[in-house]
């Protein structure tokens, strides 16, 4: 019995830590793409890449934006989350030291913020989403956390 509550209880951690990164990438890939709350939408952040002389800031504009967009309800669903985890914490330390790498605090626009992104979403990558996931009703994340 105290198995089964030890492990229910790093489920629901586990969903909770999933839900506000799963959020924070669906706004922010929604400002990219689409323009949503103010966001710059695709000619602007393809634009802000091109400034910053990331190499073909379109292409690479549409796999970061989709990558937080669709990535980001991937990880709340708990769809392929080992997976959709690698692209978003690639997008994110490209962000961290691409961008905001010369300051520490988001207050300066430093990379703390999108750092840690990075970081939760790493560890989804060797815990997978949990029992409360879609991943769990089709047996995906059986496998046991990564042990290292």
């Amino acid at each position: 019995m105290a198995k089964q509550q030890n492990s229910l209880s790093v489920d629901v951690g586990l969903l909770l830590i999933r839900i506000m990164p799963a959020v924070v990438f669906i706004a922010h890939g929604a400002q990219k793409l689409f323009g949503a709350w103010g966001g710059p939408g695709m000619e602007g952040f393809t634009g802000y890449l091109g400034t910053l002389g990331i190499p073909m800031p379109a292409a690479n504009a549409y796999l970061a934006a989709g990558a937080e967009f669709f990535g980001g309800i991937a990880l709340l669903i708990g769809l392929a989350t080992r997976l959709v985890s690698v692209p978003l914490v690639v997008t994110m330390l490209v962000a961290s030291f691409g961008v905001h790498g010369s300051e520490f605090f988001a207050s300066a626009k430093g990379l703390e913020y999108s750092l840690t992104l990075a970081m939760v979403t790493a560890g989804f990558i060797f815990t997978g989403a949990g029992r409360f996931s879609v991943d769990a009703l089709f047996r995906r994340d059986k496998l046991e956390p990564v042990q290292v």
